[in-house]
């Protein structure tokens, strides 16, 4: 534009000069020189028309391309804001969701804390419903014994009451026969009273005599049970002082062996070194292994499976004979295997 119009001040000028000299006719010569440069002048001018149009189009299609290059700028500018507004959202949503996970890892410690004490209190719970479910047996089995025991005493007073309604039977027909022919049987009254009141005392004698007897099978029974109870206690004292016993001829023989293994001044010299006296070491020499405490526990809870086996027994149901004989033969063979061991331990010990 600047070339244009510096072109446009030129061609004014050439256009003044050329007017001033077609006044002046002195010098025609030049007004053709001035002629050629006009058109040379108005030729650039076209140029430059032309180039500005070119430049112009240029310029609008760029400032077009600006203006949608703005637009996409802005258009990615708003989807960066929104991006970063995303992220920003997705930055506290996974702050919140580590929060929260937090949170309930916490709350999963805690409730599995509670489960593990709810799961020991529900073994507690098992183990006493055990033990009560057994205590409930027990008592289940001495009712059915007691209502039997119920039952046959039912049976014998049913028996009674229908003798004597016999006998009353027989008193009343008696006394319409005594009405009917009281004044000729005034005699045979008196034997008839006589002879009832023998009858009343004989069935009470019987009655009476049937009580004691069933009193004494009872006792009979209760001191039955008590020997059994008595001598399976003293059976099982006797095995566990048998085992005692053993296990006290063991420690010598094992004392005997070390000590013949080791001499009195390497005793002596091993008691100065661990500031104890003889007699301690010797203490500490027979401390038991944890084998030997665990072989005791199994043997104490086998004794007490085998006692507990026998009051089952006693209280069960008739017969029972044979199982209580050979759970006695059992323990008296197990005592009698004892026995002998304990008489090689002694042999080896002399």
């Amino acid at each position: 534009q600047q070339e244009k119009e510096d072109l446009q001040g030129k061609l004014k000028l050439r256009e003044h000069l050329s007017q001033t000299a077609g006044k002046s006719e002195a010098t025609p010569a030049p007004s053709k020189n001035i002629d050629l440069e006009m058109k040379q002048l108005q030729c650039k001018l076209k140029n430059s028309n032309n180039e500005i149009t070119k430049q112009s189009t240029t310029i609008k299609s760029l400032k077009n391309e600006v203006q949608e290059k703005e637009e996409r700028i802005r258009e990615l500018q708003a989807k960066i804001s929104r991006l970063e507004r995303d992220l920003n959202m997705k930055r506290h949503l996974i702050e919140d969701l580590r929060s929260r996970l937090k949170a309930n890892q916490e709350n999963e410690k805690t409730s599995h804390e509670t489960l593990e004490s709810l799961e020991r209190k529900v073994k507690a719970l098992a183990e006493d419903c055990s033990n009560k479910k057994t205590s409930i047996d027990s008592l289940k089995q001495r009712l059915n014994v007691a209502t039997k025991e119920k039952s046959q005493y039912e049976q014998m007073y049913h028996k009674a009451k229908d003798e004597l309604e016999k006998k009353d039977l027989k008193l009343t027909n008696l006394e319409s026969k005594m009405i009917e022919t009281e004044y000729a049987m005034t005699e045979l009254e008196t034997t008839a009273s006589q002879q009832l009141h023998g009858l009343a005392k004989q069935s009470g004698q019987a009655l009476e005599t049937v009580q004691k007897k069933l009193l004494l099978s009872n006792d009979k029974v209760e001191e039955f049970m008590t020997f059994v109870k008595a001598l399976t206690r003293e059976l099982q004292h006797s095995v566990q002082e048998l085992r005692t016993k053993i296990k006290q001829a063991k420690k010598m023989r094992d004392m005997r062996v070390c000590q013949k293994g080791l001499s009195q001044e390497s005793v002596q010299l091993a008691a100065s070194i661990l500031n104890v006296s003889t007699t301690d070491l010797e203490e500490i020499l027979e401390v038991e292994d944890d084998e030997e405490t665990a072989k005791t526990k199994m043997e104490f809870d086998k004794d007490k499976e085998w006692l507990q086996y026998i009051q089952k027994l006693l209280e069960a149901q008739f017969p029972f004979a044979s199982y209580l004989m050979d759970a006695i033969l059992e323990k008296l063979n197990e005592k009698k295997k004892l026995v002998e061991e304990y008489n090689s331990l002694m042999k080896q010990t002399v």
